[in-house]
């Protein structure tokens, strides 16, 4: 059977194990009646920005052309650094978007994808976010009215905690469960004056503290997990073929090697199986 359309990251519904869909422009693949069976991917060398849809040689951030990346403020560099939020200065992108992505509530997290992290999000994207990174446990552990606060939580709280996932170790499986509520409660500790002072600063409401919440186990369908992690690159050769033998954060893992969907939104390919 063929289908064929847009790429966009892989819709995920929280189940035991996750479900996996596969967007194609207005069709949907599910995915983990597939895990096991040979599967094909092969890029048409035809590439559309996932905002305007427009042709492009070149995909900027996950799929947009180059004028989108520079006019969008889901583009901005304060996504990346939500320190840096620039939107009481006046000169968010669109501040009908800013209000209602990033004057949101956002959660400072703990989460155990290659071993411990600390992360943000805004509350719509719990459990996404964590699914998306491949996490195999996660915690919220402080509630912020704003995505600039969260930011400003996170910069502290890196300097003793990793804020990114090795890829690599994620996908190579076995990660040792961690007790993320004990450490949630040595994070408290060891930053107790900061963030004191930081709520002082924004106000009781601004900020909670969240000593109740339970972590969430996060279980994937996956078949086997490669011993060495090689990467597929549409860029580089259009064709990804082999047997699916699972799905972990956005990759799709073959027993040829390993895919990440997430980074190849709005590739036009076809999908054989």
């Amino acid at each position: 059977m063929n289908l064929s359309g847009n790429l966009a990251k892989m819709r995920v519904e929280l189940t035991n194990p996750i479900h996996y869909f596969l967007p194609l422009s207005e069709n949907e693949l599910y995915l983990n009646d597939l895990i096991g069976q040979s599967l094909t991917l092969r890029f048409t060398d035809e590439i559309n920005c996932v905002n305007c849809q427009k042709k492009t040689k070149k995909s900027f951030n996950q799929g947009h052309c180059y004028a989108c990346f520079r006019r969008l403020p889901q583009c901005d560099i304060c996504i990346v650094k939500p320190e840096h939020c620039h939107y009481e200065a006046g000169t968010c992108r669109d501040e009908q978007w800013g209000e209602q992505h990033c004057l949101q509530p956002h959660y400072i997290y703990l989460a155990n994808s290659s071993g411990l992290k600390v992360g943000i999000t805004r509350g719509t994207q719990i459990p996404t976010r964590w699914i998306d990174q491949g996490a195999v446990q996660a915690l919220p552990i402080i509630e912020v009215s704003e995505r600039l606060l969260s930011g400003l939580v996170e910069v502290e709280l890196k300097k003793s905690l990793n804020d990114k996932t090795s890829w690599q170790k994620m996908l190579k499986g076995h990660i040792e469960r961690l007790d993320l509520e004990s450490a949630r409660d040595e994070v408290f500790a060891d930053n107790e004056d900061f963030l004191a002072n930081l709520q002082q600063q924004w106000g009781e409401d601004a900020i909670e503290f969240l000593h109740e919440e339970e972590s969430l186990e996060i279980h994937y369908p996956v078949l086997e997990y490669p011993s060495k992690v090689v990467s597929f690159n549409f860029d580089k050769n259009p064709e990804v073929s082999g047997k699916l033998m699972g799905i972990k954060g956005q990759y799709l893992i073959f027993d040829t090697g390993v895919i990440n969907i997430r980074k190849f939104s709005g590739y036009h390919i076809e999908v054989i199986f």
